[in-house]
């Protein structure tokens, strides 16, 4: 295993705090059996690993960490296009089978897969139409969150509205909106500033308390300090540029706060991907301590009451704001349109 250290340095001042985490390569992700590297999970000794290909069966990868694949877990499941993975604090794997680039399926679907390759699939259904989605969020209290892949507008937020059933297809409800602004990150498929904004992965720290999504080139954290996911991706990200992967899709967090990234390699003409890490990330999205300032004694034959002190925002690489971008991805972004009904 190839050791590695990670300082980040934290600047602070009263009302704001900044940091500049820094990014270091782990080791590199050359089977080809990941070239399509989507979905990544991990337990602090092994890593969870999907593709995103569709063969006739789930397959999840478990890795070292030296990125070596040890042992495959095959489910009998046959999807559609699994695009993430999250782990749950019980060890069951979810695999996000949430993939439609064509926006041809009447239902999306979750597999559960235990350790040995048991699994269970539960079918979704949006209240509002298809959606293409990559990024799956599992809260503190077991429940999945699928969020969309918007080229236009603010990613979406769905949950399912009741409990999952494998009998019957489970309707879900919208219950947040996450927006995203472009950054100038380089990295993608795509010298393009949509490629900066889409949603292309997630995962939740060990103790629920941090959310990540990413796009293609940066990460944004989430603090979900009261276990309201919905609420918390509603509010200002911590940013953390992942600048330089071609295609990233990929993110976990270790269960000591570690941020772990990697890319898609094979349609970049690549023979690898490096899961790179940002030691300490979780903690960049807790919220600052409070501060207090002792209060100033009225001038005589002033107003005691004075307007409270002004603080400024919480910035660690800010989301930029601004409008939508009204661009459409198109060949390079659709990848495939073969997929297969799960």
């Amino acid at each position: 295993m190839r050791a590695f250290a990670v300082v980040v340095g934290l600047l602070l001042t009263a009302g704001s705090a900044s940091a500049e985490p820094a990014v270091v390569d782990v080791c590199a992700v050359t089977d080809p059996r990941l070239e399509e590297l989507s979905g990544f999970a991990s337990d602090g000794n092994q890593w969870f690993a999907v593709n995103d290909s569709d063969n006739g069966r789930l397959l999840i990868q478990v890795l070292d960490r030296n990125c070596a694949i040890t042992r495959t877990i095959t489910a009998p499941n046959n999807p559609f296009d699994v695009e993430d993975l999250a782990l749950a604090p019980d060890g069951t794997l979810w695999a996000a089978d949430t993939g439609d680039n064509g926006k041809s399926r009447e239902t999306v679907a979750l597999h559960a897969v235990s350790p040995d390759g048991g699994s269970r699939l539960y079918r979704l259904t949006y209240p509002d139409g298809k959606h293409d989605a990559e990024a799956l969020l599992v809260d503190g209290a077991g429940i999945p969150h699928i969020i969309t892949k918007e080229t236009i507008g603010s990613a979406l937020v769905y949950r399912p509205a009741s409990g999952l059933s494998e009998g019957a297809a489970t309707p879900m409800e919208q219950v947040a909106r996450v927006s995203i602004g472009s950054t100038d990150t380089a990295g993608g498929p795509l010298q393009n500033p949509v490629v900066t904004r889409v949603v292309t992965g997630g995962a939740m720290s060990r103790d629920g308390k941090v959310a990540a999504l990413r796009t293609y080139t940066d990460a944004y954290l989430f603090p979900v300090p009261d276990g309201d996911l919905a609420k918390a991706l509603e509010a200002d990200p911590v940013r953390v540029p992942l600048a330089g992967e071609p295609q990233g899709e990929a993110i976990a967090f270790d269960p000591d706060g570690t941020l772990l990234s990697a890319s898609e390699f094979g349609n970049a003409g690549s023979t690898s991907s490096t899961v790179r890490a940002v030691t300490g990330a979780a903690a960049l999205a807790e919220p600052p301590a409070p501060t207090t300032t002792p209060a100033e004694a009225p001038a005589p034959g002033g107003d005691a009451s004075a307007a409270p002190p002004s603080s400024e925002p919480r910035s660690v690489w800010p989301v930029v704001g601004g409008g939508a971008v009204a661009l459409v991805l198109l060949g390079a972004l659709v990848r495939r349109s073969r997929r297969r009904k799960a």
